[in-house]
Order: structure tokens, then sequence, then C-alpha cells
């Protein structure tokens, strides 16, 4: 094996589920997802409209703000993955569904995590469309912040079709790591659909400077960057402190 498949072999540990899992157990600060989304924003990454809802009725009166269809996220400090307890309910197209839905996340995360406190859920409009892409990072002793690219979904899990760099990175850099995934044909062009390349390399830029200049971040987890012809939004995010 040559030095820089080593390399890889060695960034691509750091985000295994197993290191995870033991990098999760020795954290002393997981950012909620509306904390972590108003840090990206922040760093001029596109997030979606959302806002905090404590109740049913709160979360009713933000989705008419904000517009339907609408998303719902469970809120607690103690629920790092929230899809791991049925803690995301998509598509919400009017108030008798978003009563529903509602009802069933909580139900789920209770079913799931009898011991946590829910604080709420996230209300976000739904981005219709696109194409998903996750952007990872973890702070590594001897590497020191990685930050990781690829396809979401069934390319990343089955496939590990992902792409690694050090931080910090340039913007040749940022266009190398999407050019570098198998996935990279499906961004250039598929089927007619053609997405916006130039907002992904924008995001993976600004997240390399979220990292410069927060070097206490142990981890940033945005799952998923959802990707249109004109644009790329940050849809979740973790963002870990040590």
């Amino acid at each position: 094996m040559d030095l820089a498949n080593k390399i890889s072999s060695v960034l691509s540990s750091l985000f295994s589920k197993e290191q995870n899992h033991l990098i999760m157990n020795n954290v002393s600060k997981v950012l909620s997802l509306e904390k972590s989304l108003k840090i990206l924003q922040k760093y001029q990454i596109h997030v979606p409209k959302s806002k905090f809802a404590k109740t049913l009725q709160y979360a009713i009166n933000y989705a008419k703000q904000i517009g339907y269809p609408v998303a719902i996220k469970v809120v607690s400090s103690s629920i790092t993955h929230k899809t791991d307890v049925g803690g995301v309910q998509l598509n919400i197209r009017n108030e008798m569904e978003l009563k529903s839905a509602y009802q069933t996340l909580l139900k789920n995360a209770k079913r799931k995590a009898p011991k946590t406190k829910v604080d709420g859920v996230l209300v976000q409009n739904m981005i219709d469309g696109g194409l998903e892409i996750i952007i990872g990072c973890k702070s590594d002793e001897q590497f020191g912040h990685v930050i990781m690219f690829g396809l979401g979904g069934i390319f990343t899990e089955v496939f590990n079709d992902v792409a690694f760099r050090i931080a910090p990175i340039n913007k040749q850099d940022a266009e190398s790591m999407i050019r570098e995934i198998k996935g990279y044909k499906i961004l250039q062009g598929y089927r007619g659909i053609k997405y916006d390349i130039a907002s992904l390399t924008k995001i993976l830029l600004n997240t390399s400077k979220l990292l410069e200049k927060n070097p206490r971040i142990k981890e940033i987890d945005i799952n998923p960057v959802v990707v249109l012809s004109k644009d790329a939004i940050a849809v979740d995010s973790r963002i870990v402190f040590e």
C-alpha cells in the first residue's frame, strides 16, 4: 500500500461508526440543530428557514409563517442522531398533517429513548428535489481537522464513495475532492439535470474557514446538504466542541 492509500485508510477510519461512537461518548458539548445551523449560516453556508417550537401550537404558528410544506425534527440535548429515534418527519403539507406528525415524533422519541427529555421541535421549510450530499469533519491527533465529502445515501453507506482532505483547504482542493468521487458524473449532469457544483465548492471552503476560526471543534456532520441546479443547502447539521 503506497503512502497516499495509507493516509486515505487512516482518514476513512476516523468516520467509521465505531470511531464515531467512541468520540460521542467523550464529548463535552454537542450543539443543538438550531445552534449548529446558525453557525453554518454565519459562515455563509445556506440553510433552510428554521424556527424552534417548544409546543405544538408554536409549531403550527411557525409553519404558517414559514409556509408549507415543512419538516419537523426533534430537539433534545441527549439525542444526537434524530433519525435513529424516529425524530424526523418530512413533507408535512398542512396543519392536520403537522398535528399528526408532531404526535408521531413524540411517541417515537418516548418509545426509543424513554429517559430522554424532549425540548421541542425544529420547524423547517422543505427543500424539494435535489441530490443529497454529505460533508463531515473530524479532529485527529495526527492530522488535525480532516474534511470528508461524498454523495449521500447508498453512495456513502454501501460504496464508501467519499473523498478526504486535511484542513485547511483551498479552492483547488475543494474542486478536486468533488471530482474525485465516482458520483461526480451524476453531479455533472444526469438525465438532463445538472447540479450546482460551484455552490458545493463554496460550502467546502466555508467549512474549512469555520474549522480554522474554531480549533476546538471536534466534529461536524452536515448531512444532508441538498444540492440543486442553482444552490446547495445544508438541511441538517451537528457540531461537536471539545
